[in-house]
């Protein structure tokens, strides 16, 4: 998602790690709780398959992302503090208690708990921020500097009680791009990465989980498979890292998949000639089932960096690259709805994948494959 600007902040007093993720925030079941026994329809399990952006502080009945989740069952929603296609402060968020009651809204509309996400990474790419009433937070690059995981682990639980408190129960973050160029606009030069050490990344990654599992907060890791050697950015245009691309950027994403730790990991809009000649990692099924499940055993959601950057947008028309990335791996299309603003973007995301279904470019297997992931990612958070 789009790295909006935040002001940077204070610190804290240094934690304690805990032993072990609360048991009840480190296993999925099968599907969350109620669910089970609910009889769905392909339609249903695709639009669980969306994730989507709004315009509103509040879920007013006749706003479409009321429909979204009322009416066609649109599983996902990001939230943002910052509409780009306006210039806007206001969007999604206006005050503590405002954005509790406006999650609390959409969950009351939603047949199957929805997976209300944000970027809150910290430092400059906070969506909950002083602005608006939130604690200041450090930034990746600071936090890596400092390289000490109790101090890590206590200004990420700082950001995941806010979280819980609002209503978010995902965390678009953290991002576990090696800060290969320093210089880079979309990672180095906002201070997105811990560090160009994948020992230092793998360790605060894994201190940022931990605050945010032992408040049931799921994560997601990005921008895989690496963004961090880019020299420029996805969301402007298509980035080329053929040449710059180290495969020590996989180093993160296979220690924390190999300790269990992560939830969901979000694809990089970035090409790689030595990975996929053909398709960037979001459209690439090179990079996806291959690399990322069948190389690096991942077994969990994958999510689409925004649908709508132009590195895939300005590349492709919008049902070929939903098509794409479902047939690549993908698990949850994210569609901001922020840098230009649709209010049908979910409805054509869900036309375009119901038709590719019909005409036998997705099978019903594949979807079925998307949906039990995504109701295991939800099962963590042990919501009624």
């Amino acid at each position: 998602m789009r790295p909006d600007a935040a002001p940077a902040m204070p610190t804290a007093a240094a934690g304690r790690l805990p032993t072990a993720i609360p048991q009840a925030h480190a296993v999925a079941t099968a599907v969350p709780a109620g669910i089970a026994g609910v009889s769905l329809t392909l339609e249903d399990k695709l639009a669980q398959m969306i994730m989507v952006g709004f315009r509103g502080a509040r879920a007013v009945p006749a706003d479409p992302i009321v429909a979204d989740v009322a009416q066609r069952g649109v599983g996902a929603v990001v939230l943002f503090n910052y509409d780009v296609a306006l210039g806007s402060a206001q969007r999604n968020i206006e005050s503590p208690a405002q954005l509790a009651h406006l999650t609390a809204d959409l969950q009351a509309q939603a047949r199957i708990p929805l997976l209300i996400a944000a970027d809150q990474e910290g430092g400059r790419v906070a969506r909950l921020d002083p602005a608006h009433g939130f604690a200041p937070s450090l930034q990746a690059q600071e936090l890596g500097e400092r390289s000490d995981p109790a101090f890590t682990y206590a200004q990420a639980e700082r950001m995941a009680k806010e979280l819980a408190a609002a209503g978010i129960n995902h965390n678009l973050a953290p991002v576990v791009d090696l800060n290969s160029n320093p210089a880079g606009p979309a990672i180095g030069a906002l201070g997105r990465s811990f560090s160009a050490d994948p020992a230092v990344v793998i360790a605060q990654a894994q201190a940022f989980i931990d605050a945010h599992h032992a408040h049931a907060i799921t994560t997601t890791l990005k921008h895989f498979p690496g963004h961090g050697s880019a020299q420029a950015d996805s969301h402007l245009g298509l980035v080329d890292v053929s040449n710059t691309w180290q495969p020590n950027e996989l180093a993160p994403y296979r220690s924390l998949i190999g300790q269990g730790a992560v939830d969901s990991v979000m694809t990089a809009h970035v090409f790689n000639v030595r990975l996929d000649p053909d398709y960037p990692a979001t459209l690439s099924q090179a990079t996806i089932n291959g690399l990322l499940r069948d190389e690096l055993g991942f077994s969990g959601v994958v999510i689409t960096d925004d649908m709508n950057m132009q590195a895939v947008a300005g590349q492709y028309g919008f049902a070929e690259a939903a098509v794409l990335a479902v047939q690549a791996g993908a698990d949850l299309l994210a569609y901001g709805n922020n840098l230009v603003y649709d209010p049908d973007v979910a409805q054509r995301a869900l036309v375009a994948l119901l038709a590719a279904v019909k005409r036998g470019e997705i099978s019903e297997e594949r979807v079925e494959a998307s949906y039990v992931r995504i109701l295991a990612l939800k099962s963590k958070w042990g919501q009624k």
